[in-house]
């Protein structure tokens, strides 16, 4: 049955839309775009900012053309010289209570405030008074809150709850005095954020933005006494060339490499090689499992997964993996088996992970993950982001670099490796490796395209052999709830989930470049460009499962003994402890 057909006029000309479409989707079907501030097409409505008004004939007010449905007959002026002046007022208002430091603001040149600003001619301030003065919360090892720069806009307060399933943020106090922030507005780290650092990525100004670690990677290139190393995550490839101008879904491996080549990094190893390694170790610890139990076992490489687990369903602790991340596991290794090879003390080499997640930043200063003298396996973590601006500061055009590539041996990968950096990917890589140590025969079935999903939620049988494997799969920690209330209230009987805390995966990550002006983050369809990246890389590989790196062989013939060994453990493996009481679900 057809929706009901609304007839309007919007701009002097008619149209026929949809029962139920809003002013601002009638527009835009038009081709008639209405500034906007509070609106995401991921979140809910809010039409708080009021930056999207619209004159409709017959009301005596401008009405939020975001969450004004149409009706029959309604008459709508979209861009009259009365609509125009108003929403320069308003946005004009939101300005003059706003910092004056656009040129040394994180978001100077990608700033929605500052687009609007310029496309509605606002070109002075015209209010004086009084201003907002909060003091920037930068507590947290991930994720700093500049309350001054907050536009009440409550994308950040959406994205947690409804994407994320957290609700860590909220409004407080009323009128002048709204302040976003935590409970009791409480420091970062002390509330129920698990940094995945989604609020940055809707955040239309600088109000949330990462904890910065480039000042520290700049002083360790330069360090004499440092042999600094770096590692760089699959999804890095599949994006960082959208900071350059280059197409979304732009694989750029060999460019990059090349870049952190010429920053200084004195070797260059990829993160894939440890997510190699993490399938063997994962897929020996899943025979084991399905084996001996606890069933459902559930992966442990997001670590904005792993914070929300420890604080919001600690009862399936004993259901994760006890894997280390791919991220880790290198920087493990880089101060061990690589320090070693090359005859480097650990404390001298500085190990820099470049990460699609600022979460990562949180799980390198997690105490499991230092050593016994409570060092940090990884001493810095750069998302994408940094990176783009570090190798921008350089002078360094990526787009006309010479292919690079990484150091062996912690830089050789299969493609299995790469899908890391996509939702279902991890499930993927480790369905491989199992359809081998189950059948006993190698390449019998390589490509799961079945668990492939940038929707939120997959859950299946897949047969492996003459075995059928429960899976599911999600990515959003709201999507992944719908998993694990049906394992914690045992309604279903999984055998492996994987989860990963942000849209999409590690593509969608809180660190990955801001798209181009006029796309939106977790745009789908930005989404799907950078994981098919990565399936074409992966696709192009003559090594395609993590068995098959004999890079990874020859780790454990001659540092590791076998997967599962006692020192495989010790160094590649780690658990976890709920952190705080269970939050409100």
């Amino acid at each position: 049955m057809k929706n009901k057909k609304i007839n309007l006029t919007l701009d002097g000309t008619a149209i026929m839309v949809d029962k139920g479409t809003t002013v601002m989707e009638a527009a835009d079907g038009l081709g008639i775009h209405i500034p906007r501030l509070c609106y995401h097409p991921d979140l809910s409505l809010a039409g708080s900012c009021r930056v999207c008004i619209v004159d409709v004939k017959g009301m005596g007010y401008y009405m939020a053309s975001c969450s004004c449905e149409v009706w029959e007959g309604m008459e709508v002026e979209t861009n009259s010289p009365e609509i125009r002046q108003a929403r320069r007022d308003i946005v004009e208002l939101i300005l003059d209570n706003h910092p004056q430091d656009c040129q040394t603001c994180e978001r100077d040149g990608n700033c929605e405030l500052q687009n609007l600003a310029y496309s509605m001619g606002v070109r002075e301030r015209l209010f004086e008074g009084q201003r907002k003065q909060y003091p920037i919360e930068e507590s947290s090892c991930s994720v700093v809150r500049d309350a001054n720069k907050c536009v009440l806009c409550g994308r950040c307060v959406r994205v947690c709850a409804e994407i994320q399933g957290v609700t860590n943020l909220s409004q407080h106090g009323r009128g002048f005095d709204t302040v976003v922030g935590p409970a009791h507005l409480a420091a970062m780290d002390d509330s129920v954020c698990i940094q995945c650092g989604q609020c940055i990525n809707v955040c239309p100004t600088a109000a949330f933005v990462e904890k910065r670690a480039t000042d520290d990677v700049w002083r360790a290139l330069a360090d004499p006494k440092m042999h600094v190393v770096v590692q760089t995550a699959p999804s890095i490839r599949a994006a960082i060339g959208e900071g350059f101008g280059m197409a979304p879904g732009t694989p750029a491996t060999g460019r990059m490499i090349t870049a952190l080549r010429r920053l200084g990094f004195d070797a260059v190893f990829d993160t894939n090689f440890g997510a190699d390694l993490t399938i063997v170790e994962e897929a020996h610890e899943l025979l084991t499992r399905l084996k001996e139990g606890p069933l459902p076992m559930i992966t442990s490489c997001s670590p904005g997964w792993v914070s929300f687990m420890e604080k919001f369903y600690p009862e399936l602790i004993p259901n994760a993996s006890t894997c280390r991340s791919p991220m880790t596991m290198l920087s493990v290794l880089s101060k061990t088996y690589y320090a070693e090879r090359m005859g480097l003390p650990p404390q001298n080499i500085y190990m820099v992970g470049v990460m699609p997640c600022v979460a990562k930043k949180f799980e390198a200063a997690r105490p499991e993950h230092t050593d016994e003298l409570s060092r940090p396996y990884t001493d810095a973590v750069l998302t994408t982001r940094e990176l783009t601006w570090m190798i921008q500061c350089y002078g360094i055009s990526m787009a006309t670099l010479p292919e690079g590539e990484f150091d062996a041996p912690l830089g050789i990968s299969s493609g299995a490796g790469d899908i890391f950096g996509s939702t279902g990917g991890v499930m993927e890589a480790t369905l491989r490796a199992a359809n081998k140590l189950i059948t006993g025969k190698p390449g019998y079935r390589v490509e799961f395209t079945e668990v492939r999903a940038v929707e939120g939620l997959r859950e299946l049988y897949v047969a492996i052999g003459a075995r059928n494997i429960h899976v599911g799969v999600a990515n959003g920690l709201e999507n992944a709830k719908t998993l694990l209330d049906k394992v914690v209230r045992r309604e279903e009987e999984f055998h492996v989930i994987e989860v990963m805390a942000c849209p999409g995966g590690c593509i969608g990550g809180g660190g990955q470049p801001y798209p181009p002006r006029g796309t939106r983050i977790l745009d789908p369809e930005l989404l799907r460009l950078r994981a098919g990246a990565l399936y074409k890389i992966d696709g192009a590989k003559a090594l395609r499962e993590s068995y098959d790196n004999p890079a990874i062989g020859e780790l454990y013939d001659t540092f590791l003994d076998e997967p599962g060994s006692a020192k495989a453990h010790e160094l590649l493996h780690a658990h976890y402890h709920a952190r705080m009481p269970r939050g409100i679900r």
